[in-house]
């Protein structure tokens, strides 16, 4: 049994104290330095090779509930047997194996988590496809990255047919349980390498087509040590065993699978650790949310700020929200104002909130700012997690002094493989020493990191980043269209809500055959709802680039 935490000790000292202690030689979590594709990075000395062994370790959990849905209950057990049987249906069936790429376009649920592992049992990779896609964005996904098979609830089924891909595709409500019913018996194994790529999930890239970010075996089973690792530090904090699991933690999914935040960070680790996922059916709705909080005794739920904005036009005293202990803010920054008025409205649930900064390319969270760091400063995003090196740089690449602002940049066994396809954004991302340039502007001070600005340009609406040139290529389409311009504005609830600037003649087009156009091409949250319909030149700076930021509407 670890102390708890005595009045007389600094927390900051003390968890510093206690992140030595597990990670010094001989501990649960020794650190050693290795090279990881050409580069010496810090590693756990004694972990998993593979998720296909993260897979085996789960059946450890037997029959404790791992996936939960407001009509479905599926247990470890359940799980992997499930995986198991798809996996040697989509070997036998499709010619699935190693480094096929195994597409998943679908709402969140068990059956997209039950796809994902039967792909990492024949060493096969994962397509996490943006279920919020329209048929031409699907067509694209599919021509980029050629998966030899499908997986798809029915209504994004009908999209595939819209798309015009010959691809064959199986559906979550017919197919997949035909053949988990047929097909059984022993748990496909197939060796991969720990930096074999693992995943696939989609990034939209400033050069305006969406980019596919490529995590390796070695990512997810280092962001799933890494979940291990905080619940070894919660417990060494509040003097509780440092045991093996299994963890009474539920966790909330409310973002989607296709992003790092639910899949990496939440639905993957639970597998190391035990606990259980938990999905709310349907679009976020804030009273079946906290229904499902009550019901199934929520502990901890990652939020992007768009939604804990919500919470706060809802008396939550209806709720019994006893269980929910930790409630963290991810995909977007959130202001200091929204975190006080979190701490406000939901003291009687007695939450740690915690925020952080990472992107997909980074795996997972590079730091973490927990109520210590934000009691401290509450603008920042925290300090770096276990295994990750920051460094603020200038635009020649030296490192900058403590506090002044520069590209953050990231190295980490969390860090990606690269872009599929892509070797030419791949080397722009990241340099021969593996570190990420983020693209992102930031200080650190005494440790602790502060965003100064997203990426150039980028729009930030409800958790979703959206870029603006990809908008645009899309309205210059339109032959009413001379030129425009994309840009995000602010919004209460969303953050930033999309607005564009279009360069037409008098009465030549007018916003709802704009719209209209748009949402036929792309995902609803890219069309602009504010416009601005003008027979003027785009202001441009002296390189000839338009410059949003004198645009208004």
């Amino acid at each position: 049994m670890t102390e708890a935490v005595s009045p007389q000790t600094d927390p900051q000292t003390f968890v510093a104290q206690v992140a030595a202690g597990l990670t010094a030689p001989g501990a649960p979590f020794e650190m050693t330095v290795e090279s990881v594709l050409g580069a010496e990075i810090p590693v756990l000395a004694h972990r998993r090779r593979n998720l296909r062994e993260l897979l085996e370790h789960s059946l450890t959990w037997g029959e404790r509930d791992y996936l939960v849905t407001d009509d479905r209950r599926i247990s470890f057990a359940e799980h992997a047997a499930a995986a198991g049987a798809l996996a040697t249906a989509l070997a036998t069936r499709h010619g699935v194996g190693k480094g096929d790429r195994v597409g998943i376009l679908a709402a969140n649920g068990p059956d997209w988590v039950i796809a994902f592992w039967a792909a990492q049992c024949l060493g096969a990779i994962p397509v996490g496809y943006n279920a919020w896609w329209a048929p031409p964005e699907i067509a694209y996904g599919l021509g980029h990255t050629s998966p030899t098979v499908v997986l798809a609830d029915a209504k994004r089924a009908a999209r595939l047919a819209e798309s015009g891909s010959d691809v064959p595709v199986l559906t979550f409500e017919d197919d997949l349980p035909a053949l988990i019913a047929e097909f059984g018996g022993e748990i496909p194994n197939t060796p991969v390498g720990e930096d074999d790529p693992a995943v696939i999930l989609y990034t939209s890239g400033t050069s305006g087509r969406p980019k596919g970010v490529v995590h390796s075996q070695r990512n997810l089973v280092a962001v799933s040590d890494y979940h291990r690792f905080t619940d070894a530090m919660m417990a060494a904090f509040t003097g509780q065993p440092l045991g093996d699991g299994p963890s009474e933690r539920r966790y909330l999914v409310t973002a989607p699978l296709f992003h790092i935040a639910s899949l990496h960070n939440l639905v993957i680790p639970r597998l190391a650790t035990g606990a259980s996922v938990v999905f709310p059916d349907g679009a976020f709705a804030v009273d079946r949310v906290l229904r499902l909080v009550e019901r199934e005794r929520v502990t901890n739920w990652a939020a992007v700020p768009t939604m804990a904005s919500r919470l706060l036009d809802h008396d939550v005293s209806r709720y019994d929200l006893s269980s929910l202990s930790a409630l963290s803010l991810n995909s977007a920054p959130s202001s200091p104002a929204l975190l006080d008025r979190l701490r406000t409205h939901l003291a009687g649930a007695q939450l740690a909130l915690t925020t952080s900064y990472g992107l997909t390319e980074s795996g997972t969270a590079a730091t973490v700012a927990t109520p210590l760091d934000l009691a401290v400063d509450p603008e920042s995003v925290g300090r770096p997690i276990i295994g990750v090196a920051v460094e603020i740089r200038d635009p020649e690449g030296a490192v900058v002094p403590d506090g002044a602002e520069g590209e953050i940049c990231i190295r980490s066994p969390y860090v990606m493989l690269g872009y599929w396809n892509d070797e030419d954004a791949t080397a722009a991302a990241i340099d021969g020493e593996r570190w990420l340039r983020s693209g992102d502007f930031g200080a650190l001070t005494d440790g602790r990191l502060t965003v100064a600005g997203r990426r150039t340009d980028l729009i930030l609406r409800g958790g979703e980043n959206v870029y603006p040139t990809e908008i645009e290529n899309v309205l210059a389409e339109h032959p009413a269209v001379s030129e425009c311009a994309v840009f995000g504005v602010d919004h209460p609830d969303l953050g930033q809500e999309v607005a564009a600037v279009v360069v037409a003649e008098p009465g030549a087009v007018d916003p709802e055959e704009l719209r209209a156009y748009l949402a036929a091409r792309l995902a609803y949250f890219k069309v602009p709802v504010r416009w601005r319909i003008t027979s003027e030149e785009l202001p441009r700076n002296a390189t000839g680039k338009v410059t949003r930021r004198r645009l208004a509407l």
